[in-house]
């Protein structure tokens, strides 16, 4: 069923598909029928960074950024769903065009630019919503704030969201806000990590509910920045790691139509480029958890994921291309690869 509403889907422009499809999986939940689109939860429970997660297989940031779809989201299936990325401020994000499919290769560019609601609204939107699931918000900083002063904005938001998530991730790896990926690195990492941990750590004394705080990197580094990364999150007590968000390579699309086009490229073509980071990172961090994502289309893709190194791993573009019954596909193959642990 889902291939034939993809067939029509994607005779539309790529932002004006994402928009009625999410309408229409509202309109499923209302009527009690987005669970049979994901043939319901697999149930592999599992216990990371204090938190029970239904089965392993989560919804990346990005598809629902202002919660506005958490419900019906939940339903298909996912253990965990992570919503944003989230801002202080509404902000409209680049102009569209902004993204674009690149079906022979299982791929999508995105130039979105955190287009969001606001904080505000997102935490509205996550209060009113019955997901029994875990949530995740993503949070990033205003385009308008200088790299300088972006610990402003990630406080702000750190602190309207903290009552509300399961757990945190800070979006430093976005490569369609200027200069964001500079935070990843030395002083700037450290200082931002540092401010957020304290503050963290105060809120959680404050409410006497600890949320955990992870960080979502980028596939575009070496091996040696993937271990100076890790150090400083190892340095100041992380939760997790998230790994990893788009690449700005264009190597394994290259000839595509729309593959010059500027932005984050996800999908088929990041998952080695992901899984590569996957494993240094459990090399450097052998006891945090790792949530695995890039690429990840069918069940076998998700437990070489694991495979890796992953914990928990998250869908997005191939959840796009397959639909619901990839959630299912996935937790499955992750529930046989734990069976009796």
């Amino acid at each position: 069923m889902y291939s034939l509403a993809r067939s029509l889907l994607f005779r539309l422009d790529a932002e004006t598909a994402h928009g009625v499809a999410l309408k229409g999986l509202d309109l499923a939940g209302r009527l009690g029928l987005a669970e049979r689109l994901g043939g319901g939860r697999v149930a592999d429970p599992v216990e990371l960074m204090g938190l029970h997660f239904p089965n392993r297989v989560g919804l990346a940031a990005g598809l629902d950024k202002n919660a506005d779809h958490l419900d019906a989201l939940g339903a298909l299936g996912f253990g965990f769903v992570e919503v944003g990325t989230v801002t202080p401020r509404p902000q409209d994000g680049n102009p569209r065009p902004r993204l674009f499919r690149l079906p022979e290769a299982g791929a999508i560019i995105n130039r979105m630019g955190f287009n969001n609601a606001g904080v505000d609204h997102l935490v509205a939107r996550v209060r009113a919503s019955r997901y029994d699931g875990v949530i995740g918000i993503n949070i990033g900083k205003n385009l308008t704030t200088p790299v300088e002063q972006a610990v402003d904005d990630y406080l702000t938001c750190l602190r309207k969201v903290h009552g509300h998530a399961h757990y945190i991730t800070v979006n430093i790896s976005s490569p369609n806000t200027p200069g964001l990926r500079n935070l990843q690195f030395g002083e700037h990492l450290d200082a931002l990590l540092g401010a957020l941990r304290e503050e963290g750590s105060r809120l959680d004394r404050e409410t006497g509910r600890r949320v955990p705080l992870a960080v979502k990197i980028a596939p575009d580094m070496s091996l040696e920045e993937v271990g100076l990364v890790a150090g400083t999150l190892e340095a100041n007590a992380l939760d997790a790691v998230i790994a990893t968000n788009t690449t700005v390579s264009r190597e394994a699309v290259a000839g595509l139509a729309h593959a010059d086009e500027q932005g984050g490229l996800s999908g088929r073509p990041v998952f080695e480029a992901s899984n590569t980071v996957v494993r240094e990172l459990r090399r450097r961090l052998p006891e945090m958890p790792i949530i695995g994502v890039g690429g990840i289309d069918s069940g076998e893709a998700a437990l070489a994921k694991v495979v890796a190194g992953a914990d928990l791993v998250q869908l997005y573009s191939g959840f796009i291309y397959r639909g619901p019954a990839l959630v299912g596909e996935c937790a499955r193959a992750l529930q046989a690869r734990f069976a009796g642990q």
